[in-house]
């Protein structure tokens, strides 16, 4: 509410305009006609993703769309051919972790035991789907393309006619799918059913879609959870603050925690789901490769710097067209959105300057177009930031409008104005009113302000000639004289319509800004990528990484002088190791030696470079050549949960399982310590049956790294000799009662397992040790094992203390005392311990 006034000894006040429900903090960087606010954040408020997946199976091929809410997109997959067993559904699922899945009700037995088997793992993370089943007759194919060409969608013109908008859409999907198409349908009828995202707007307010975006899972490198559990690729730990945790999780130490240097909210998850999508794609993955090679030239050092300040300018532009579709637009928008549309045409204009043999960088010059300047310059000459931010609300810079110029320089003359009417009206007023105003208030207009007088206690004493009485407000009564009533016809009601007009160019200034949502979603796209190869490049150059090569002809993996990349920066020193497995020798590598040799970090640092050349990135090695690889399976550690219902043992045999099942002569299998979780005669046997298996298919073997303590393995020969077969140890050395590890991988085999030397390093007294040692050689030379007879000795003397305490508890004058039953039932016994 705004007042003036004339109180004696008082400076009238001038009005301000009423306030907005919701605050908002200033730009984050200073832009034209805008300053900085020190301490100022900028309002991205973080939603709860979720996605909504559609599949149909029929006639051995899926149909599949998923919506995603963090972006309102539409994601589709074209018609795949699946087996039965639907790998390539539990692929998507796993990759995508949908909050539900909607099907058809009709379905064939296939896909109905695979929902209901879905649907029954509660232990699936973050948790378990919906499954949703619409009835067959909402995906029908004509009414699914009749949804999909009347759907409200702001990245098409509304001035496209019916014909033009099936040419525009046939040029995103397929319609050639029918699967697919039907799935879309399905997706739109669920979305509509639900309401998703806009639940609580008005019905006449559709479910909004930015784009529809095509994915496909070529060419994709087969990993499971576990693996990315085991090879900590990814690791989520409980956030230290006490405020947040409750919100989520934070990385832990994991490769993807070293490598994630992304400075905008989109190429971190572009970076994730590079890691999810590992690819045997040479040419993308060359390409990725090419741009961090480039950044990592010194003298492209100053530009990538450069490059990175503005990616961190780049926003959550998804978001704020979402809110422009839903009519919900913040006052922060319009200035996230200016910054980071200036942002990307300083991309544009580096890009230009780079070498166009680099398709991102051509892609970047070519693709930003002049359709960003003309937002930008729009909404720099519209939007007034500092007016918007001062008033919490849009407003707009002057000589834009004639007729809210005019109105706003009515409005800011006005104090001095009512100040004079004031006056005027105090005069007509009874001596005993010491002062009055003259207020303004939005939608109610002019009053004539007065304060309570003591003789003003009934509501009759409120009333004065020539005046109309409105409402008692904080000991003040507010009345209409003549005067208000003339001021309410000659200036209306200013505020009000100064705000609807400004809401009206809001509006129009939205919808030129939607019409260009294509351009600005392929600038979200390419900004997260070169963000993403930006920050790959930072920690080559940080980590002494290397570029990998690609030989289709290699058949294995290569590597010179490897490391683990997150071992090495825990450890003081790291011993770098090589290994080569490739064509038809050497597929199946046995690794021994003492426990905390390294044999695991080893494991671990072949499947991590692996991943990392498979994900475009450079590697922790002086030199990597990487074969075809599509898929890498593991078995080190056990990944207990008791909503499992299985034991350790069991988990470990599926994991194993999943490898024999599904392991080409392209898959990297690596296997540590598997069979010590039962029996040792029957691990020991089932590990040999499975490397027998694998050897048995000759030169389609996978390439299988296996670490074990089972020395009977090659004692035994349970190996078939041959050239797949290559026995690896790590070295060590004794010295005196100490062994030294030096961590360096050798040919050969192992003689001891040296538990007695781990057990002392892990503080076992040094009697259990000795005992333990020598049990270990009676058992290895078929010798019997007789107690220690120290051991004996203190036990005996226990026992006889314990008997004799007994003895001088008895009360022989008890007449209860059964003397026959004492000692039947106490000395006996003892005794017979004793001796």
């Amino acid at each position: 509410m705004a007042s003036t006034g004339v109180i004696p000894g008082r400076t009238p006040q001038g009005p301000g305009l009423g306030a907005s429900s919701a605050s908002f903090p200033s730009p984050a960087v200073p832009v034209p006609g805008l300053q900085e606010v020190e301490g100022e954040e900028e309002d991205e408020e973080e939603e709860l993703a979720e996605i909504h997946l559609c599949v149909l199976w029929n006639a051995g091929h899926l149909g599949i769309a998923y919506y995603d809410t963090s972006d309102s997109t539409i994601h589709f997959m074209p018609d795949a051919p699946d087996h039965e067993s639907l790998k390539l559904l539990q692929r998507v699922l796993d990759e995508v972790s949908p909050r539900s899945v909607v099907t058809s009700a009709k379905q064939d037995e296939a896909m109905t035991q695979f929902l209901g088997k879905l649907a029954s793992q509660e232990h699936r993370e973050p948790r378990r789907p919906e499954i949703v089943y619409l009835p067959s007759v909402d995906f029908g194919l004509e009414i699914s393309k009749q949804r999909l060409l009347c759907g409200n969608y702001s990245f098409m013109p509304d001035s496209m006619t019916a014909t033009e908008k099936i040419l525009f859409l046939s040029s995103i999907i397929p319609f050639d799918c029918l699967l697919l198409v039907r799935a879309l349908g399905g997706l739109l009828k669920f979305l509509s059913r639900r309401r998703i995202g806009v639940e609580l707007e008005d019905h006449n307010v559709n479910v909004p879609i930015l784009a529809f975006k095509k994915f496909v899972l070529t060419h994709l490198v087969s990993i499971d959870q576990d693996t990315y559990s085991v090879l900590q690729i990814f690791k989520s730990e409980s956030h230290p603050s006490v405020y947040k945790v409750a919100s989520g999780l934070k990385e832990g130490l994991s490769l993807f925690g070293i490598l994630n240097r992304c400075r905008c909210k989109w190429g971190e998850k572009l970076l994730r789901l590079w890691f999810t999508r590992p690819t045997q794609d040479l040419g993308e993955l060359n390409s990725r490769l090419d741009v961090i090679q480039f950044f990592l030239l010194p003298q492209n050092l100053d530009m990538a710097q450069m490059l990175h300040r503005l990616l961190s300018h780049i926003k959550n532009v998804p978001l704020i067209l979402k809110r422009m579709k839903l009519s919900n637009t913040k006052v922060n928008d319009w200035h996230v959105l200016y910054k980071t549309v200036y942002s990307a045409l300083g991309l544009r204009d580096a890009c230009r300057s780079l070498p166009q043999s680099i398709q991102l960088f051509r892609d970047i010059a070519q693709e930003f177009s002049d359709d960003l300047h003309h937002i930008a310059s729009l909404i720099g000459k519209v939007v007034d930031f500092e007016g918007s931010l001062a008033e919490n609300r849009f407003t707009v810079l002057p000589n834009i409008d004639p007729e809210i110029d005019e109105k706003k320089r009515r409005l800011v003359g006005l104090p001095s104005f009512l100040t004079e009417v004031a006056r005027k009206e105090l005069e007509n007023l009874d001596s005993r009113i010491p002062s009055c105003s003259v207020i303004y208030i939005p939608l109610i207009g002019f009053l004539l302000s007065i304060p309570r007088l003591p003789f003003m206690v009934e509501a009759s004493d409120f009333e004065i000639e020539g005046l109309d009485f409105m409402f008692l407000s904080e000991e003040k009564l507010h009345y209409r004289s003549a005067r208000t009533k003339e001021l309410d016809t000659l200036l209306g009601d200013l505020h009000c319509e100064i705000r609807d007009q400004e809401t009206l160019l809001m509006y129009q200034l939205q919808c030129q800004v939607l019409a260009r949502a294509a351009v600005l979603s392929r600038v979200l796209d390419l900004a997260s990528r070169l963000d993403v190869l930006l920050a790959l490049a930072s920690a080559a150059r940080d980590y002494g990484y290397s570029r990998p090569r690609y030989s289709p002809l290699l058949h294995g993996v290569r590597i010179q002088n490897g490391r683990h990349p997150l071992m090495e920066l825990c450890a003081r020193t790291f011993v770098p190791n090589s290994v080569e497995c490739g064509g038809d020798k050497e597929r199946v590598k046995v690794i021994t030696g003492p426990n905390s040799s390294g044999k695991s970090i080893f494991l671990k640092q072949v499947g991590l470079i692996t991943f990392m050349a498979l994900v475009g990135s450079f590697v922790p090695a002086e030199e990597a050549e990487i074969g075809p690889v599509d898929a890498i399976f593991t078995r080190i550690h056990s990944c207990e949960s008791i909503s499992l219902g299985l034991s350790t043992f069991m988990i470990d045999l599926n994991q194993v399982a999943k490898a024999v099942n599904n392991a080409t002569e392209r898959s990297l299998v690596l296997i540590d310590e598997f069979g010590k979780g039962t029996n040792t005669v029957d691990g020991l046997a089932l590990l040999a049956a499975v490397l027998q298996h694998w050897l048995a298919l000759g030169p389609r073997c996978p390439h299988i790294f296996v670490a074990t303590n089972f020395l009977s393995l090659m004692q035994l020969q349970l190996l078939p000799q041959g050239p797949l077969v290559q026995y690896l140890t790590m070295e060590t050395c004794e010295d005196g009662n100490d062994l030294v590890f030096f961590y360096q991988v050798c040919k050969g085999v192992a003689s001891a397992s040296h538990a007695s030397h781990t057990a002392a390093q892990a503080g076992l007294p040094d009697r259990l040790v000795a005992r333990g040692k020598e049990v270990s050689d009676l058992i290895r030379r078929g010798r019997p094992i007789t107690p220690v007879k120290e051991l004996q000795k203190e036990t005996q003397m226990k026992n006889c203390q314990t008997l004799v305490d007994k003895f001088l508890k008895l009360d022989l004058e008890d007449p209860s005392l059964d003397l026959d039953v004492f000692m039947s039932q106490e000395v006996l016994p003892a005794a017979a311990s004793i001796l």
